[in-house]
C-alpha cells in the first residue's frame, strides 16, 4: 500500500535541501512508529518518492511525498504520529492512501504554482503589473538554462501557464510548467521581468513560497493529492 504524503516547509527550514530533507523524514518514520516498507538486499532503505525537489532558500505550502507500507491505522492517526516527530519548520498537512494504479509522485507532477514578494529594502521600482503585461505580450521568451552537464536555450513563455502580480501587494503569483522535461524556476520568471523593465535583479531580492504542485493536463491541473483519499 501506498500513501501520499502533503506537507509544508516554513521558517528557517527553507535553508535545508532536498537530501536532507529526505534524511530527515526517514528518521521521523521510524520515530513515528509508522509501519514502512523496506526493499530487499543487502542495504535496505525505506520505500519512499519525493516529487518535485524544491530548491533551498525556497518555502512552500504544497510538498509532497510517496510512502510505501505495509499497514494502515487511518489518515488522521498517521498525520497525528508524524507531527509528533516534526521540528519547526515542517507541518504534515495530509495522509492520503493512493490507489494501486496511480503513477509515483516524482513522475505525475506537471505543474506548480507560486507566490513571489519582495524584502521591504529590496522593493522594485517600477510597476509589476506593466512588467507582467509587457512579458505575457511576448510569443517567446528565450532563455538560456545552464544545468550540470549542459547550457541549453529554452522559450520561457511555453512554460508559463498564468502569470500576475498586485502592485499594492508588491507580489507576483504564477503557475508554471514543473515537470521533469521543462521545469520552469520562478526566480528565471521574475529576473525577465526585471529584465524586461531595463532592471537587474538581486541574488537575495525576493521570498519564493511554492503554492501548491499540481498533476493533470493544461487547462485541467489537480493538486497532487487530487485523486488520492482518506482512510
Amino acid at each position: 500500500m501506498t500513501v501520499r504524503i502533503k506537507f509544508r516547509k516554513f521558517g528557517v527550514l527553507k535553508f535545508i535541501g532536498h537530501l536532507d530533507v529526505m534524511r530527515y523524514f526517514q528518521k521521523a518514520i521510524r520515530r513515528a512508529g509508522i509501519d514502512v516498507k523496506y526493499s530487499m538486499g543487502f542495504s535496505p532503505h525505506q520505500l519512499m518518492s519525493f516529487a518535485a525537489p524544491l530548491g533551498v532558500g525556497l518555502l512552500s505550502d504544497g510538498e509532497y511525498f510517496d510512502l510505501e507500507v505495509n499497514s494502515l491505522t487511518s489518515s488522521e492517526d498517521m498525520k497525528k504520529r508524524l507531527n509528533e516527530c516534526m521540528v519547526e519548520g515542517i507541518e504534515i498537512l495530509s495522509v492520503k492512501l493512493l490507489d494501486e494504479k496511480a503513477g509515483n509522485a516524482m513522475a505525475s507532477v506537471q505543474a506548480a504554482s507560486y507566490t513571489v514578494r519582495f524584502y521591504e529594502e529590496k522593493l522594485p521600482v517600477f510597476s509589476l503589473e506593466d512588467a507582467v503585461k509587457r512579458l505575457m505580450d511576448k510569443d517567446k521568451i528565450p532563455v538560456v538554462k545552464t544545468t550540470k552537464k549542459s547550457t541549453v536555450e529554452m522559450d520561457l513563455r511555453e512554460g508559463i501557464y498564468e502569470l500576475s502580480a498586485d502592485d499594492d501587494k508588491k507580489e507576483v503569483t504564477m503557475l508554471v510548467n514543473a515537470s521533469s522535461s521543462g521545469n520552469i524556476k520562478p526566480n528565471f520568471v521574475i529576473k525577465e521581468l526585471y529584465h524586461e523593465m531595463g532592471e537587474v535583479l538581486g541574488d537575495f531580492d525576493i521570498i519564493i513560497t511554492r503554492n501548491e504542485t499540481y498533476t493533470g493536463t493544461l487547462n485541467n491541473f489537480v493538486p497532487l493529492d487530487f485523486e488520492a483519499t482518506l482512510f
